[in-house]
């Protein structure tokens, strides 16, 4: 068509400004190719008149830029080849920080079109609640923490986020090691919150000491969403408070441990020499990061292939009760617990 691939992606998902005349041009040319998301276009005058039933897409909302490096891009390649293999078309929407604050749907998401619903990296709690008041079959991968909040009349899986880290403090005692710190803010999300829950938890099943300046379960100032400058200040302020070190660190995720890391190294102090460290998700970068981190790895594929189960299960019984499922993990020992 002599336009540019930017062009393209604006027309098919809906996202930026270009002419209707282009956008139409684009949808009718990509029909005719077979693209799977728009072989039941239909002229706008026709638009869902007599096709109750029949949608066959599957929408994702996120909340953040899902990179290479977060769990979730395994996943989404997992289900995405699942759905178009089952004749779906999958389509991803990022809501921007002023269409959750104002709880309004992304541009140009049309909820007549949509078959079932994904949502990841959404933690807002109001904006979760939003989307349930929907009535579309909905799964959350992760949730907000929902403390004192109506529960959501959805489907929600998670990782298992608690076996790893008693497995870890467990082995860390048996090496004589009986000083563990925990970093990562707590309420940023179920996961996180449960991976603190597991650690305090962990402490006291195997009679540990708890030290206050030890657990780092904030963020800067009261942010909900630090950069990584205020994130890593924050920690700095944190650990030069530290009137003893610990001897192990946990992190909510491999993000934080490189920030964790990060941080001990300006203060002098070396992973595993000095403070052994432990991430969560098995990112890239904890099998590059030097030293390599001890992790406990979400196996992302089974989760997309559990998403899609649990989504279409509610497509076809929405009457079921809803669900919560967790996906096992695993923990894995690297350098810097000095294996």
């Amino acid at each position: 068509m002599g336009l540019s691939r930017n062009t393209v992606s604006k027309a098919i998902n809906g996202t930026g400004i270009i002419s209707d005349s282009t956008r139409d041009a684009i949808l009718k040319k990509a029909a005719e190719m077979g693209y799977k998301l728009f072989v039941t276009l239909k002229d706008s005058s026709e638009k869902n008149e007599g096709n109750e039933g029949q949608n066959k897409e599957l929408v994702l909302l996120t909340g953040a830029a899902l990179g290479g490096s977060h769990f979730s891009a395994r996943m989404l390649d997992e289900m995405q080849v699942e759905a178009s293999r089952m004749g779906y078309g999958f389509t991803i929407y990022r809501v921007m920080p002023q269409e959750r604050e104002n709880l309004r749907l992304p541009a140009n998401f049309d909820t007549r079109r949509v078959a079932g619903l994904f949502c990841v990296e959404m933690f807002d709690t109001a904006y979760s609640q939003m989307l349930c008041s929907l009535g579309l079959p909905l799964l959350f991968i992760d949730t907000a923490v929902d403390f004192g909040e109506k529960p959501l009349k959805a489907d929600v899986l998670l990782m298992e986020n608690r076996s790893g880290i008693y497995s870890l403090v467990k082995e860390m005692a048996s090496r004589g090691k009986t000083k563990i710190a925990f970093v990562g803010e707590s309420m940023h999300c179920r996961s996180f919150f449960e991976r603190y829950d597991a650690y305090m938890g962990a402490l006291r099943l195997f009679g540990l000491p708890f030290k206050e300046e030890w657990c780092l379960s904030g963020t800067s100032r009261g942010l909900n969403y630090p950069s990584h400058d205020e994130y890593t200040a924050y920690l700095e302020e944190n650990f030069r408070k530290w009137g003893e070190n610990p001897e192990v660190i946990i992190c909510a995720n491999d993000f934080v441990a490189v920030d964790t890391l990060q941080t001990l190294k300006k203060l002098g102090l070396s992973v595993p020499g000095d403070i052994l460290l432990c991430g969560f998700d098995d990112a890239p970068e904890s099998r590059v990061s030097s030293p390599t981190f001890t992790t406990i790895r979400i196996h992302a594929r089974s989760m997309g292939k559990e998403a899609l189960r649990l989504l279409f299960s509610r497509i076809e019984s929405p009457e079921k009760t809803f669900r919560t499922v967790y996906v096992e993990s695993s923990l894995i020992y690297r350098e810097s617990t000095g294996d």
